[in-house]
């Protein structure tokens, strides 16, 4: 059976981030993607430079026809954008326990735009967080959400993922793409203590939409009934070929996007193989 994931987050119109990495990410992970809309984005390789809000409401109706029709196996939540639709976005999927989320709790740009309102942290912390089978902060992400600074070391990391989840989460996945050095360590933390997964940095400036594209991954994995640590291992594996094969793409002149199709396309011209 072929499952169906649904993705609650913001338009990229260049491709690589939001909705567009997410549904990418599903289709090259096996899984049929469906989206509901929270905001427009005016951005490209180089940043963002508008945003323009779909209302709480309709946000609400989008994810409501979307189940009143349709099976779903799994939920990603991307870009939230304000109090008003994290909480219309709680009090939908509320009222269908059992199904996996995958909360990413975007809140900056790659090139530095403010996706998130203040306000509506507290919002995220109190409703979405509880409901969340697995939080996918970075490391700037999870210090915002505890309030404190950015985590520096593996030990830090580590100390951070299980205060988030005492907030709520089942599981937390705290990434380490933002620690010094050539590593590029994650670690998770569930209710059986902690998980490392390690990773080389990868040396390329095209990482536009990583964020999106592992929480769509890990999304897709758990839709297809993965356990956890190796839902997280293999959607590492898939993010890590999308991020290797970035530079086969020639797509803006800023942080391009990463690689979704790098196990279905050659890498002259895209033809399939």
């Amino acid at each position: 059976m072929i499952r169906n994931v649904l993705s609650i987050a913001g338009s990229d119109p260049s491709g690589g981030a939001g909705i567009q990495a997410d549904l990418k990410a599903f289709a090259a992970r096996g899984v049929y993607g469906m989206a509901a809309l929270t905001a427009l984005t005016a951005q490209n390789t180089q940043g963002v430079s508008g945003v323009h809000l779909v209302p709480a409401g309709f946000v609400a109706d989008q994810i409501k026809a979307v189940f009143a029709d349709v099976r779903v196996d799994a939920v990603k939540i991307g870009m939230i954008a304000n109090a008003e639709i994290a909480d219309a976005v709680a009090d939908v999927l509320k009222l269908h326990p059992g199904i996996p989320i995958v909360l990413d709790p975007v809140m900056v740009a790659k090139g530095g735009a403010k996706l998130l309102d203040p306000d509506a942290v507290d919002v995220l912390l109190r409703r979405l967080l509880p409901l969340a089978t697995l939080l996918t902060p970075n490391l700037p992400e999870a210090a915002a959400l505890l309030r404190t600074d950015v985590a520096e070391s593996r030990r830090e990391m580590g100390e951070q993922a299980e205060a988030l989840r005492a907030l709520g989460p089942a599981a937390v996945l705290v990434k380490g793409g933002h620690l010094e050095g050539d590593q590029s360590p994650d670690v998770l933390a569930t209710e059986d203590g902690l998980v490392w997964f390690e990773a080389v940095r990868i040396p390329t400036a095209n990482t536009h939409g990583t964020g999106c594209t592992l929480s769509s991954a890990l999304a897709a994995e758990l839709a297809k009934g993965a356990p956890l640590p190796q839902a997280v291992a293999a959607a590492k594996i898939y993010l890590a070929g999308a991020v290797a094969a970035a530079d086969t793409l020639d797509v803006g002149s800023g942080h391009g996007p990463v690689q979704h199709f790098h196990e279905l396309w050659t890498t002259e011209e895209g033809d399939a193989k």
